[in-house]
């Protein structure tokens, strides 16, 4: 069975560790391919090295050496560098980095220097953590250089900003204006992202930003159409618990682009091609919604521990299963 996933920063990365531990019972010899694509709208350069957050997000949790009370960054990590930058007096200072996590900067800078890809960077990368020994691969969502950037409003001026600074710096609490995506027109997927759709058994939405995330993914041209053309059943998860993200600002995003931040809603964005939606029980969706949208699963969806996200993800892919033999397509199991 083939497993495509779309996923952001640390919402996705959990996910997909708890889908992975899930399929890791799975009998020798069956056990499902997995192909992550990952977000590449909120990368950014830095000193110099060019950081792309919800990648090294997803290296770092599956491969087994992130920082688990953060969601994000190496665990046991140390911050000489970056006090020294600081005693230099460069900036920005707003963006912490350890010294371990430099090491994936340099390198990745490096190899891009020299004209390599991002997506066969990423490669190396995935190899250093072990990711093709899980049965992963892990896809840029393009190798064209994309950053999203917002329009804020600050002393009744408006200017445009990084989005890391945005969500880092002002944890997004200046007055978002809109998003603007530099260089995603122009991009295209990088190999293999189209292929990875088209060919999936299951595609699953992880709970992440639906604006900042997988929004920017399905930005990408050709990446929509390729959802909507999959024969696979599109299953997703909801962000929200109680009518509010669980971490970050999903729901400023979603104010931002004029959205609810409803279950219901983020469904909304989706509707061309979504097939399967989980909700959790304390956001309920209306009937009207139940009988023209996706098939739903009311579960409780807070990804307390890697065996929580595991059973969520294993809720998904029962939905596929569902969906798959009532279209008449194949069988979906792990």
């Amino acid at each position: 069975m083939r497993i495509t996933a779309l996923a952001g920063g640390v919402g996705g990365a959990r996910f997909v560790r708890g889908l992975l531990h899930h399929l890791s019972g799975t009998r020798p010899g069956e056990r499902p391919e997995v192909t992550v694509i990952g977000n590449t709208g909120d990368d950014i350069t830095l000193f110099g090295l060019r950081v792309c957050p919800d990648l090294d997000t997803l290296l770092y949790t599956l491969g087994g050496g992130v920082h688990d009370g953060q969601g994000w960054g190496r665990a046991d990590e140390s911050h000489l560098v970056i006090a020294e930058l600081a005693a230099l007096g460069a900036t920005p200072m707003w963006f912490s980095l350890g010294d371990k996590d430099f090491a994936t900067h340099i390198y990745r800078s490096q190899l891009l220097g020299h004209g390599m890809p991002l997506s066969a960077v990423t490669a190396r990368l995935a190899g250093r953590w072990g990711l093709g020994e899980q049965g992963v691969t892990l896809l840029p969502m393009t190798d064209t250089p994309v950053e999203t950037h917002v329009v804020v409003t600050e002393d009744g001026q408006q200017r445009a900003i990084h989005f890391q600074e945005w969500w880092v710096r002002h944890q997004a609490a200046l007055e978002a204006e809109r998003f603007v995506v530099a260089g995603l027109d122009a991009a295209t997927p990088a190999p293999g992202v189209l292929e990875a759709i088209r060919s999936a058994d299951v595609v699953l939405l992880p709970p992440s930003n639906p604006v900042v995330s997988i929004g920017i993914i399905l930005g990408v041209p050709g990446v929509r159409d390729a959802l909507r053309g999959t024969r696979a059943p599109v299953v997703g998860v909801s962000p929200l618990v109680g009518g509010r993200p669980v971490r970050g600002h999903a729901d400023v995003c979603l104010r931002t682009i004029g959205v609810d931040t409803t279950s219901e809603a983020v469904a909304g964005l989706y509707a061309d091609f979504l097939d399967g939606w989980l909700v959790d029980p304390e956001d309920p969706m209306p009937e009207t919604a139940r009988s023209s949208g996706p098939a739903l699963v009311r579960r409780p969806l807070l990804m307390s521990s890697v065996e929580a996200a595991a059973e969520i993800a294993a809720s998904a892919l029962e939905l596929a299963q569902r969906l798959g033999t009532a279209s008449g397509g194949g069988e979906v199991r792990p």
